[in-house]
C-alpha cells in the first residue's frame, strides 16, 4: 500500500475563499484551527501531508498569517497529538496560556494540541511538522513520560543545531514519498528516535541516539569539517559516549564510520556511467576527501583496488 499523501494550495482558490478552504483542509488533514491574514494578496499557502501510520509529516509554507487553535477548537475538534514544528525560514511567535515564545529560522517548538495556542508568522515562512499521536508516545519507552511534561510549549534544540539530523530525516521521507508503504515503520521509528534525541537526549536510547547521529552524518557527508565531536554535539552527547555506541553496534568508531560512508558514496559515483565525465579528484572533493591521493589510499584499503578500476568502460 502506498504512503497516503495529501497536497493543498490556496493559489488555485478564489482569494475570497482561501481562508475557509485552508481551515477546512487543515481540519481534515492536520488539526482544527482558525486562520487569518492581513496580507494584501490574501492567504498564499501550500501544504503537503504524508501519513506514515505511527506519525504524520507536514510541510507548510506561506505568506504572513496567523493560526489560532482556541478552547472551542480543542473541545469541538479534539486532536490527541504532540506537534514538533521546525521553522525552516521566516520568523514567528507562539502564544499560549502562560506567555509568548519567539521563533526564528532554525528553531524548533514542541507543543500539545489539546491545549489552546496561537501561532503567528510575521514573514514569509516554511516549516516542517511532525504530528505524533499520544498513543504512539505512550507505547514507546522514554516518550511515555513526555506528554505530562508538556504543560507549556517548549523550544528544543536551541538555534536548530540538534534539529539538523531530524530535519534531514524528514526531508528524506518527503523526497521518498512515492515509495512503498512497507517502509513506513522503519522511517517512523527513525523519525521518533531523532525527535527523542532532540528534545530529550538523556532519555533517548542508544539506538535512537545512533540513528540521529547517522542521519546527521549522511546529511553532512560532503562537509570536510565533519567530525565525531560535531556529530556528538548535534545529538547532545559526548563524543566518547557516541563512539561507544557506534563500536557496540557497528564495530567502528564514528570517524571510521564517516570514512566508510564517504568511500561507499565515492564508489557509487565512480561506478555510475552518469559520472563518467567527472574527474576522480572532483569526486574525492565532493565526498570530503582532502585529495585524490587520500581517496586512493583509503579506497585501496577498503575495496582492494584503485578508484579508476571501478569506472565504467
Amino acid at each position: 500500500m502506498a504512503n497516503r499523501i495529501s497536497v493543498a494550495s490556496t493559489l488555485d482558490v478564489d482569494p475570497d475563499d482561501r481562508i475557509s478552504y485552508w481551515e477546512q483542509y487543515n481540519a481534515q488533514e492536520l488539526v482544527g484551527l482558525r486562520c487569518s491574514t492581513y496580507h494584501d494578496a490574501g492567504l498564499e499557502a501550500s501544504e503537503l501531508n504524508l501519513d506514515l501510520g505511527a506519525l504524520r509529516i507536514a510541510q507548510i509554507q506561506g505568506n504572513p498569517h496567523v493560526i489560532d487553535r482556541s478552547r472551542e477548537h480543542v473541545r469541538d475538534a479534539p486532536h490527541g497529538s504532540v506537534f514538533l514544528t521546525h521553522l525552516v525560514s521566516g520568523t514567528a511567535f507562539f502564544v499560549h496560556a502562560d506567555g509568548c515564545l519567539r521563533l526564528g529560522a532554525g528553531d524548533t517548538i514542541l507543543y500539545d494540541t489539546s491545549r489552546p495556542y496561537l501561532f503567528g508568522f510575521d514573514s514569509a515562512m516554511r516549516q516542517l511538522l511532525l504530528d505524533i499521536p499520544k498513543e504512539t508516545l505512550s507505547s514507546r519507552e522514554g516518550l511515555d513520560r513526555l506528554v505530562p511534561a508538556l504543560a507549556q510549549p517548549t523550544l528544543v534544540g536551541a538555534g536548530g543545531r540538534r534539529a539538523t539530523a531530524l530535519v534531514g530525516l524528514i526531508q528524506a521521507a518527503l523526497a521518498g514519498r512515492d515509495g512503498s508503504g512497507d517502509s513506513d515503520r522503519p522511517v517512523a521509528d527513525d523519525l521518533l528516535g531523532a525527535a527523542q534525541a532532540l528534545w530529550s537526549p538523556r532519555a533517548a536510547s542508544g539506538a535512537d541516539l545512533r540513528r540521529a547521529a547517522v542521519a546527521e552524518i549522511r546529511a553532512r557527508l560532503a562537509d570536510p569539517d565533519l567530525s565525531a565531536e560535531r556529530v556528538a554535539a548535534v545529538v547532545g552527547v559526548s563524543d566518547r559516549h557516541l563512539n561507544r555506541l557506534f563500536v557496540a553496534d557497528e564495530g567502528l568508531t564514528v570517524t571510521r564510520f564517516v570514512q566508510r560512508e564517504r568511500l561507499y558514496a565515492a564508489h557509487r559515483d565512480l561506478a555510475d556511467p552518469a559520472c563518467a565525465g567527472i574527474r576522480v579528484a572532483d569526486i574525492a572533493a565532493r565526498w570530503g576527501f582532502s585529495s585524490q591521493a587520500h581517496l586512493a589510499r583509503a579506497f585501496g584499503r577498503e575495496f582492494g583496488c584503485r578508484p579508476s578500476e571501478v569506472r565504467p568502460g
